[in-house]
Order: C-alpha cells, then structure tokens, then sequence
C-alpha cells in the first residue's frame, strides 16, 4: 500500500518522543511553537537524535517576517552547523526578500553548507508568484515545500495546494500543513493530492489559576500551553490509513 509520510512538529524532548512512538515517520524539531517555531536549542538537537525516526530541524532565528539581515543569516548558518554536528537527519529552512520571492542567494549558501536534505517552510506561504517559487525551489535542491495553501488553515487552503502538486508534477515533495487533524485529513487528501503531511497533535494542558505562581507570574498563560498528545497523533495516524486503505 502507498504510504504518506506524517511529519510531527515538537518543541519539547518528551513531545518528540510521543510523537515519534505514536506514528510520526519524522519529526520537526522547534523551540517556541507557540510562535510558529525557531530554531531549538544544540542540546534539544543532541537529544533528539537518539529518536528512531528521522528528525529535521527548524533554523529560524526569531518571530516575525522572513527577510533576516546579515547578522541573522550569519547565525542560521553557524545553527545549520550544529544541526549537522548534532546528527539530525534534515533542516527546515526559508528566507524571502522585499519583494516576496525567496533569497535564493542566502538559500543556495545555506543548503550547500548544510549538505543535508532540506524543507522549504511556510516562508513559502507568502510568496506573490507561488510557480515561480516552487521552480526555484526546486533549482535550489530542497526535498519538500510546506505549505498551508496561502490560507491560515489547511483545509482552507484546497484549492491553492491542488493548483501547488499540479505545478511540483513530482518534481518535489508538497507537504500540507497546518490545522491539519483526524477530522479534516481525508478531504484533505482527496482534493488536493499532496505527497505529505504536517501536523503539531497537540492539546492544551490544564490551564494554572492566578493563585498559582506559575500563573501569577506570568510564567504560564493562563488559558495553559500546548503537549504533543500520544491519541491525537495515533488518531491522525490511523485517519491517514484508513483513507489509504479505501483509496487503494
């Protein structure tokens, strides 16, 4: 039977664990989800590696837009470096300039040195000529684009993502994300024909109150933060399958 690949995206070693026992074929390596993921610190990286599925991590240096000065461009690098030293199988990587294409400069430096497989993040989402992006994504070598459509959601990205696969016809991966979970996952699959698919499988832990100093000061938020949850990813795993297995 054809698979498709389930990327799990974490910010914790135990969550990267969850994941990667609970049917996870590869795992995103961040810190912060809560802002859409950065990079995760070398120690994350060492730890990580011991996981017994393949692991890629993101190299994204702050919040925000994706143009980075040279400053910023120059610390990916040296984090590539440590992804690599690390042992990590693959990075997830973007970079766009002022006027929403992909740095290929910077991109084509920081693929060579990585000399590692690579994913194009959801820089990709904010491209104006979304063709273009994926044939220099391809000319610049990376494995996979993550997209969402263009859309918050993927499930309200459709249209888009099956304009996206039609324009990749093979040549590279297109891996959706975002939103993505056991209830949408086949609609998903069915309209769009993509080769992969991303997801967090998380859930909110119990929310601290305001006599709590974890919540009093501000350490927590007070509507709690979100686990890798063990049943959202076996749901999703198994929603994947069955829609494998009546598509076959």
């Amino acid at each position: 039977m054809t698979t498709i690949p389930l990327e799990v995206c974490v910010d914790t070693i135990e969550g990267a664990w969850t994941a990667a026992e609970h049917g996870a074929d590869r795992i995103e390596l961040c810190a912060a989800l809560s802002e859409g993921g950065l990079t995760p610190s070398a120690g994350l990286m060492s730890a990580a590696s011991k996981l017994p599925v393949p692991v890629y991590a993101m190299i994204r240096p702050r919040t925000g837009d994706f143009r980075y000065s040279d400053a910023e461009k120059t610390l990916m690098l040296r984090d590539i470096h440590v992804a690599r030293q690390e042992g990590l199988n693959g990075i997830v990587i973007g970079a766009t300039t002022e006027q929403r294409k992909l740095d290929r400069d910077f991109l084509s430096t920081a693929l060579e040195g990585a000399a590692l497989p690579a994913t194009l993040h959801r820089a990709f989402d904010i491209l104006d000529d979304v063709e273009q992006g994926v044939e220099d994504a391809i000319s610049l070598g990376f494995e996979r684009i993550l997209s969402s459509g263009q859309e918050e959601r993927a499930d309200q990205g459709i249209d888009r993502l099956a304009s996206i696969a039609k324009i990749a016809r093979g040549r590279i991966s297109l891996m959706a994300g975002s939103g993505i979970n056991e209830e949408n996952v086949g609609r998903i699959l069915s309209l769009t024909t993509v080769d992969e698919l991303h997801a967090s499988c998380s859930s909110r832990s119990k929310a601290p109150s305001l006599e709590e100093p974890e919540g009093r000061l501000g350490f927590v938020a007070l509507n709690g933060f979100k686990n890798t949850d063990a049943a959202r990813v076996k749901a999703l795993r198994s929603a994947i399958d069955r829609y494998l297995e009546t598509t076959a």
